[in-house]
């Protein structure tokens, strides 16, 4: 008997989990700011991982009686690839860490949000995906208008020594790489699910990474920062938020993976900084300023050219 071919998605249903992935992002990054006094950076960026998990073991089972099919282990090739793109965000977002811990924190938040233009080669040398002109200039454009709003002022980086700089720039430019590296290998492993229907996979290799992502992080934490741990256990209840977010904006992220290329869903993914700015806004009655409305235009630009682009 013939095994029946599944429905096509529709193609702008990548854009839609791409827009639900970056609101929720943004939102997770405010939850985690606020946790930031009470037990520092590393540890609140700890606990999206470590509280997300029990939030993706729900999902889990709802994508699986959504789309009517029970979930399947990756294969070899998948699993290596979601193992290799686990550790790499680990490792980006340690360095991330690193980088702002320098005095030159405005060079290293710049840097960081390299990441979509480092994904267009990576992407093209890994998985041979199209690097169009339009593209091209969509991940410039909406790179170039984060990167305006991430930088406070020409005088906060002035004031910067020179050394700082340098390695508040190595550690960005390193924390950006693996994080393209950690979204294109997420990429590579649901492309290599071939069989599996392509919400229960995301939901799958998401559980997955962050099981992954725990265990080294509990792990680290258990062998070179009890003093951490006992920080975050004392912050449980005030870190869920951050880890329902934080799983839900990793299992859409996912989702769009699967339908889309790494370049254009985290180009597209850069509207977060839109959704941070109005955030930011709207809780600390800020305006918003002249570079950052050019800084808005550009970004809105490339996320118009990756959508209608080729």
């Amino acid at each position: 008997m013939r095994r029946q071919s599944r429905p096509l998605p529709p193609p702008w249903l990548w854009a839609a989990f791409t827009f639900v992935a970056a609101g929720a992002q943004a939102l997770r990054n405010a939850a985690q700011h606020d946790l930031v006094p009470r037990i520092g950076a590393a540890n609140a960026a700890f606990v999206r991982f470590l509280f997300g998990l029990p939030f993706a073991l729900v999902f889990l089972p709802l994508a699986c009686v959504f789309a009517g099919e029970a979930p399947a282990f990756p294969s070899g090739a998948a699993l290596l690839a979601l193992v290799f793109a686990s550790g790499a965000q680990v490792l980006a977002t340690a360095l991330m860490l690193l980088a702002m811990r320098t005095h030159s924190f405005v060079v290293a938040t710049a840097l960081v949000k390299t990441e979509a233009v480092q994904i267009l080669g990576f992407g093209l040398l890994f998985l041979g995906d199209p690097v169009t002109p339009e593209l091209l200039l969509a991940v410039g454009l909406a790179t170039a208008g984060v990167s305006i709003l991430s930088v406070p002022s020409r005088e906060a980086l002035s004031h910067a020594d020179r050394r700082s700089k340098h390695r508040a720039a190595a550690f960005g430019l390193a924390s950006a790489a693996f994080f393209g590296l950690a979204t294109v290998g997420f990429r590579e492993s649901l492309l290599a699910q071939r069989n599996a229907n392509f919400v229960v996979g995301a939901s799958m290799a998401s559980t997955l990474a962050l099981a992954l992502q725990s265990a080294t992080i509990l792990t680290w934490l258990a062998f070179a920062d009890r003093a951490g741990a006992r920080a975050i256990l004392a912050e449980a209840r005030g870190s869920l938020g951050a880890g329902f977010l934080g799983a839900f904006a990793t299992l859409f992220w996912f989702l769009a993976l699967a339908l889309q290329t790494a370049a254009r869903v985290r180009t597209l993914g850069l509207v977060e900084a839109l959704v941070a700015a109005m955030l930011s806004h709207h809780l600390f009655a800020q305006r918003i300023s002249r570079r950052e409305t050019f800084g808005v235009a550009l970004i809105l630009a490339g996320v118009e050219l990756a959508l209608n682009g080729r």
